[in-house]
């Protein structure tokens, strides 16, 4: 269990809940309005995309720019898909992202180039406090993922808080990632784990 300090100095008490969110440090979403209104505003963009996309591509690919930090050239998705920080979000160029994907929390999430992501992703950054003094009271922390070039998810797979899978490497359906996959591997199962290098 990570200790969350009892009490703080002046200097930190007045940084504001989203630049604890963007340190890496222990913050509290329900107790931010700032917070709040960039997830509504995410997810209120997520919805127009979703529902545009059929009836007016380039309006719903245009906000998907927009919404996300950095879009590489030739990046492809299908809807529906929902996001809570669009600004914490990078996506190589010529990567596929499948329809019903979901990256929840405020971590930073860098998808590398040429990445295939199979329907039914789930990345999820944050962590709860373990503590449940301090779970009630809505600590929670945030670690990044990272997705490295030419890496395939299958179908459902789910990424955890702060891991990184290494490139070209695949990712099998169902799988549930709670620690690092090493490059040119396969892996798969809950909790995944290599099953064998790409060359075997």
């Amino acid at each position: 269990m990570v200790d969350i300090p009892e009490s703080e100095s002046e200097s930190e008490s007045e940084r504001s809940e989203y630049e604890r969110l963007v340190a890496g440090d222990w913050y509290r979403y329900r107790k931010s309005p700032e917070l709040k209104a960039m997830t509504a505003h995410a997810h209120a963009t997520c919805h127009a995309i979703n529902q545009s996309y059929y009836s007016d591509r380039d309006h719903a690919l245009a906000l998907f720019s927009e919404l996300v930090e950095f879009v590489g050239e030739g990046v492809e998705f299908t809807p529906p898909f929902h996001i809570d920080y669009g600004s914490r979000i990078r996506i190589g160029r010529g990567t596929f992202i499948n329809n019903d994907f979901v990256a929840i929390g405020g971590g930073e999430i860098s998808i590398g180039t040429d990445v295939l992501i199979g329907p039914g992703a789930r990345l999820y950054t944050p962590n709860h406090a373990i503590d449940p003094v301090r779970r009630r009271e809505g600590y929670e922390r945030n670690s990044p993922i990272t997705i490295g070039d030419n890496v395939w998810l299958g179908g459902s797979v789910v990424i955890c808080p702060g891991v990184t899978i290494g490139e070209n490497s695949i990712v099998g359906a169902g799988s549930v990632v709670t620690k690092d996959i090493p490059a040119n591997v396969v892996a798969a199962g809950n909790p995944a784990r290599v099953l064998h290098a790409l060359d075997d």
